[in-house]
């Protein structure tokens, strides 16, 4: 397991970047949305796993279908022979009978519903499931680029929008197409030309709903792109409420809020509206349909050719005719935002996974820390490149400062070192081994990282400690918080090491964060470390602590150091100076003082550190 110490995601990437990728996204053919069809063939992928109970529900739905048939039948039987006036059954057994046949219809659609909803659900779960995976599978650059409250919407919209469209729908559209076909078969018994007339409104239906659908079908799709879009904003401005509130924006971000707010409005409003349309539509032909086989089928009643029974056989059979076309248009709004989301969840799943590793691929088991770069480039995107032929050696446990200006490639290097990211050419090599050639899981299982902004998830501050050792004992957590210095505030805590941290650290300081952030660290025991400057906005006597926590933290490991402090940098065994993606100049602090140089201008004040 990687033994994380901090969110690695949390790098800053440039808006820029993030709208060129996206870009890039949309003109990429893998990642355009699927159609329905398609999108209905996956889902159905899912639901088959349960085929047993599937065949359980598709029974009763048999029963149901038949039941419903046959209590018009049969109460068409008695009026016309009530109406002749002959014998026959006894009236109480008639009605018992009649009974019996819509109670087991209900008992057969409430097992059928009942079944249903458990395939549902295991279905939803299972697709939650996999997509908890995918994304955790997936490779940094995808997770670079897009927004958190994006993703976490079609983790939960999306998802919620599929639950409940195959709880509620899916069964009708199992019943209703047997009652269709049912119906059918029994008018055209009945009356032949009953059914023909009947027939007559299924055009003007059919154009009707596809007017409709090919309107409101793109109107949902966009209201669920503009949910998750607003969803990523209101998590991108919690997140930074504090920047909000220092700056004062609250105005700003809310006026933009409304902005992104009313365009889901829009889309809703017009897309529900249309598809509103459907069963006023039905209603309409419905009645229409009720007319024509009344006012016919009594004429055909008064020349013999049908009798009363049969009229009223008829027009309930009609109404079951025209039922399967306005359960569908009930359901059409929830259908059309179900493919919707469905279509944006099966977006993330058909994302790339993180490049498998390589066919001869080990597992390296102790690592003693020497680093080398051998004419390393990399490019974010095609003919921009970050990195241009960086070569460089770090001996097992000596610590590398990088420095240089805000894009120089610092963050970049570290995350190749890491395989966050792939080198586009040279090699980058752990004891001798080119990393291409150790499985990822084992290399980054021999590293470590502490971010300027350290993360700590929901839990214990013990957990949290524990994270990248989940074995460790209690024993272990507290060794290791008394050498990251993090013991004492931590033993003043209510709860001491059982003190649960809500919102990602939530009820202590920056700098208790990033003690507890060493603490993991030392606790992990790694080879390699990644430092990024961690003192920044830390008070004085804080800083001494970390700074002392730091030092342990590093002693006897290979070190690099993403530095914006000259003392950080003065101790340091190498320094390497990038400017624009180029390795500059590389020595320690005396030998770069000496000469000339890029390094010479940041220590005199001229260039910023980083």
């Amino acid at each position: 397991m990687w033994k994380a110490l901090s969110d690695p995601l949390q790098y800053p990437k440039s808006q820029a970047l993030a709208e060129r990728t996206a870009a890039q996204d949309a003109k990429h053919p893998k990642r355009k949305a699927k159609n329905w069809q398609a999108t209905l063939k996956r889902i159905w992928g899912y639901l088959a796993r349960r085929k047993g109970m599937l065949s359980l529900v598709l029974f009763m739905v048999l029963i149901s279908s038949g039941l419903s048939l046959l209590g018009p039948y049969m109460i068409g039987v008695a009026i016309d022979r009530y109406l002749e006036g002959s014998g026959g059954t006894p009236w109480l057994l008639f009605l018992a009978a009649l009974a019996a046949v819509y109670i087991l219809g209900s008992v057969a659609g409430w097992l059928q519903n009942v079944w249903m909803i458990a395939i549902a659900q295991e279905t939803v779960y299972r697709m939650r499931l996999d997509l908890f995976k995918h994304l955790h599978r997936l490779p940094i650059p995808f997770f670079a680029k897009r927004q958190r409250g994006e993703l976490m919407s079609r983790m939960t919209n999306d998802m919620d929008n599929v639950s409940s469209t195959l709880n509620s729908s899916a069964i009708q559209i199992f019943s209703s197409a047997l009652i269709l076909v049912g119906t059918v078969v029994v008018m055209l018994i009945l009356s032949p030309l009953l059914t023909l007339l009947t027939f007559l409104v299924v055009p003007l239906m059919s154009a009707g709903m596809k007017w409709i659908t090919n309107r409101t079908g793109v109107l949902f799709k966009e209201r669920q792109r503009n949910l998750g879009d607003l969803n990523g904003y209101i998590e991108e401005t919690l997140s930074g409420q504090r920047i909000v509130k220092a700056f004062s924006q609250e105005g700003t971000v809310i006026e933009e809020f409304g902005r992104r707010n009313d365009r889901i409005k829009q889309s809703g409003f017009w897309a529900q509206t249309i598809s509103g349309f459907i069963p006023k539509l039905m209603n309409g032909l419905n009645n229409l349909s009720y007319a024509v086989i009344v006012g016919v089928g009594g004429l055909l009643a008064i020349r013999g050719a049908i009798t009363i029974g049969v009229i009223v056989v008829f027009v309930e059979y009609a109404r079951q005719f025209t039922r399967p076309l306005n359960d569908l248009a009930n359901q059409w709004n929830t259908l059309l935002s179900a493919i919707a989301g469905a279509e944006r969840v099966f977006e993330v799943l058909d994302e790339e996974e993180e490049a498998k590793d390589e066919g001869d691929a080990r597992p390296i088991e102790a690592v003693r820390g020497a680093v080398a770069f051998a004419d390393v480039c990399f490019s974010y995107d095609p003919g921009e490149p970050t990195l241009k032929g960086i070569s460089f050696e770090a001996k097992p446990g000596e610590t590398i400062a990088i420095i240089g200006p805000t894009g120089a490639g610092k963050t970049s290097l570290i995350q190749l070192l890491s395989r966050f990211y792939e080198a586009d050419s040279g090699t980058i090599t752990v004891d001798g081994r080119d990393i291409r050639s150790i499985r990822r899981e084992s290399l980054r299982s021999h590293m470590a990282f502490v971010l300027q902004d350290s993360f700590l998830f929901e839990g214990t501050i013990r957990d949290n400690i524990r994270y990248g050792k989940p074995e460790a004992t209690d024993e272990e957590v507290e060794r290791a918080a008394k050498l990251a210095n993090a013991h004492s505030f931590i033993a003043r805590l209510p709860g001491g090491y059982g003190k649960v941290l809500h919102g990602d650290g939530g009820g202590i300081s920056q700098g208790q964060k990033q003690l507890l952030a060493i603490a993991r660290a030392i606790l992990a025991d790694p080879a390699i470390l990644v430092l990024d400057e961690a003192t920044s906005s830390i008070d004085t006597v804080t800083e001494i602590k970390i700074q002392e926590g730091l030092q342990r933290l590093m002693e006897g490991r290979t070190s690099f150091v993403i530095a914006h402090r000259l003392n950080t940098i003065r101790r340091a065994d190498q320094i390497l100076v990038l400017k624009d993606g180029r390795l500059l100049e590389r020595g320690s602090h005396e030998e770069l003082l000496a000469q000339p140089g890029l390094y010479s201008e940041m220590i005199r004040g001229h260039v910023q550190l980083a």
